[in-house]
C-alpha cells in the first residue's frame, strides 16, 4: 500500500483526498494558503530545535569521550 504521509501508514490517494476535502470545506478556499504556510513555519522549526538539541548531545558525547581519554 503506498503512504503519502510516512507518519500515518496505510494512507493512500483516496484517504488523502477525503482530508483534503474536509479541510478544504472547514477552512474555506482562501485560509489554506495561511494554514500551510504555518504548518510549513512550524516544521521548520521544528527541524532548527531538533538539529540544535542533536547538536548539543553530539558535544556532550564528545566531551564525556575527551574526559575519558584524558583520565586514561
Amino acid at each position: 500500500m503506498i503512504t503519502i504521509l510516512g507518519i500515518i501508514p496505510g494512507l493512500g490517494g483516496p484517504e488523502a483526498a477525503v482530508i483534503f476535502v474536509l479541510v478544504l470545506l472547514l477552512f474555506g478556499a482562501k485560509k489554506l494558503p495561511e494554514l500551510a504556510k504555518g504548518l510549513g513555519k512550524s516544521m521548520g522549526e521544528f527541524k532548527k530545535a531538533r538539529t540544535e538539541f542533536e547538536d548539543e548531545i553530539n558535544r556532550a558525547q564528545e566531551d564525556i569521550d575527551l574526559d575519558d581519554s584524558k583520565k586514561s
